[in-house]
């Protein structure tokens, strides 16, 4: 009956050490990253870009205007330097051709400059509503940048609250590995409370030497550890002095 309970108590100490032992190095898991934020919508790289070839356009459209009016008395250059022009603009459409040869039709000055003057309120237009997109841009860049720290921010106190809870996990593991030990040595085991207690000692350890050159080493030394205190119990026979001969 001895021997039963002893078999059986080797068992359970057996046992709990590989039980508690994939538990605790179960929580060994890594965070997934959260993908990166695309920069499309807020790079000013593409806005620049944009800007500088409008501003291009738009300056030799100028300019071929600009030397078109100054040789007025050469028709071919005027027309040259016209095609030049049209060349950097859209096909107008069929109404405000219609409504630029009325005008040239009418020879009317005051048709002229009411043109020209929306002409400038256009031009005027357009730039303020480009100054304000490159200002909402940079401001939404602003927030991306914010917004990205955040996300660092809430990614670092997550790891941190992970790495709390898993040591509570080890420290649970190891007292109650602990107290078994304890128990086992209370009891006349003192081989498996040993074990038992080393376990404990190193699971307790585990998150202070996770992601060290430790780790490894310290691995191996419990699994010796597991494989002589298996080789104690299971396998060396208990050393029993014989019984003295009686005469009666």
């Amino acid at each position: 009956m001895a021997i039963k309970a002893k078999s059986g108590l080797d068992r359970f100490t057996i046992g709990s050490i590989l039980v508690v032992t994939i538990i605790a190095l179960s929580g060994c898991s890594s965070t997934p990253e959260i993908p990166k934020q695309p920069d499309a919508p807020t790079d000013g790289g593409i806005v620049n870009k944009v800007g500088n070839d409008l501003d291009k356009s738009d300056g030799r459209v100028a300019a071929a205007v600009t030397v078109a009016r100054e040789n007025a008395d050469k028709p071919t250059v005027v027309k040259a330097e016209t095609g030049v022009a049209l060349s950097y603009l859209p096909k107008p459409s069929d109404g405000d051709v219609a409504f630029a040869r009325q005008r040239a039709a009418s020879s009317d000055s005051a048709a002229y400059k009411d043109a020209e003057d929306a002409g400038r309120q256009l031009l005027a237009k357009i730039n303020d509503d480009w100054a304000n997109m490159e200002a909402q841009q940079k401001e939404a860049a602003r927030v991306s940048a914010l917004k990205d720290a955040k996300i660092k921010e809430l990614e670092a106190k997550i790891l941190e609250v992970e790495s709390e809870a898993r040591k509570n996990l080890y420290t649970l593991a190891a007292i109650g590995l602990m107290v078994i030990g304890g128990l086992a040595m209370a009891f006349g085991r003192y081989m498996a409370g040993a074990g038992l207690l080393a376990t404990g000692l190193f699971i307790g350890a585990v998150p202070f030497l996770f992601g060290t050159v430790w780790f490894i080493p310290s691995v191996g030394g419990m699994v010796i550890i597991g494989i002589v205190v298996a080789y104690v119990h299971f396998f060396r026979k208990p050393n029993v002095p014989p019984c003295p001969n009686t005469i009666e």
